[in-house]
């Protein structure tokens, strides 16, 4: 028998609408504890109602709708959309950030928040540079939305903990505004220095990633100037692969 449900944030969906939240539940065992020796030490046969205690989810419909309201930062990058499988590690990279809240003081990872990238999770072969060479690995094209998001947080001006670059140029950000990552190697990490929750959402839209960061109407943002991504990289970025 089940005596476990885990709860569900609330989310918006791709239409901007709320996803209400679903609270979860779990056995009380101090309660059956108690019930249990009840029973046994009961004069014939004995009914347990089995005790179950709330779990209330990390994001519920109220935060969710207070802090969707004003976007304090966003970043758009451009990718090659005939590149089947970069473009297919990118959208999966995608949809793990989007909808992620992170609350004051916390720190966001990208590599906890994404988890490992492997063939089983759906990622495909793409090109990846490593030590300055380009080659192929699974998940090729991920270090797209950790350099977006980067520029998107930063913009919002939050903490910078652990960015690290590339070792060779890429050409879907201004020079030095890349945020390479890797499972078993560098991280892109922020912290929340607000005293509001932080949204990140993600999409893509035909050849754009684009990234953009909301909270509450009472936030107070100290804005950084943060150089666009500029439409004239999508002829070299056809012709790189990275």
């Amino acid at each position: 028998m089940k005596v476990s449900v885990p709860p569900r944030d609330a989310y918006l969906d791709e239409h901007n609408q709320i996803i209400h939240h679903e609270n979860g539940y779990e056995l009380h065992q101090g309660k059956f504890k108690n019930l249990l020796l009840e029973a046994l030490f009961s004069k014939g046969s004995a009914y347990i109602e089995v005790p179950l205690e709330v779990i209330y989810p990390r994001v519920d419909s109220e935060l969710l709708s207070s802090i969707r309201t004003q976007q304090i930062g966003s970043y758009v990058t451009y990718f090659n959309q005939l590149n089947n499988e970069r473009s297919h590690n990118i959208a999966l990279a995608a949809n793990e950030i989007n909808n992620t809240v992170v609350f004051p003081g916390e720190v966001f990872s990208f590599n906890k928040v994404v988890g490992k990238r492997t063939k089983e999770k759906g990622y495909k072969k793409a090109p990846v540079i490593v030590r300055g060479e380009l080659s192929e690995d699974i998940g090729g094209g991920i270090c797209q939305v950790s350099s977006t998001l980067f520029n998107a947080v930063d913009l919002a001006g939050v903490k910078i903990v652990e960015r690290y670059h590339h070792s060779k140029r890429v050409p879907y950000v201004p020079q030095g505004r890349d945020a390479t990552v890797s499972w078993y190697g560098p991280d892109f990490m922020f912290r929340n220095i607000y005293n509001q929750p932080l949204l990140i959402r993600s999409k893509i839209y035909g050849g754009q990633l684009i990234v953009t960061i909301h909270s509450s109407d009472s936030i107070k943002v100290k804005k950084r100037n943060v150089p666009p991504s500029s439409k004239d990289l999508k002829e070299e970025i056809r012709e790189s692969s990275n």
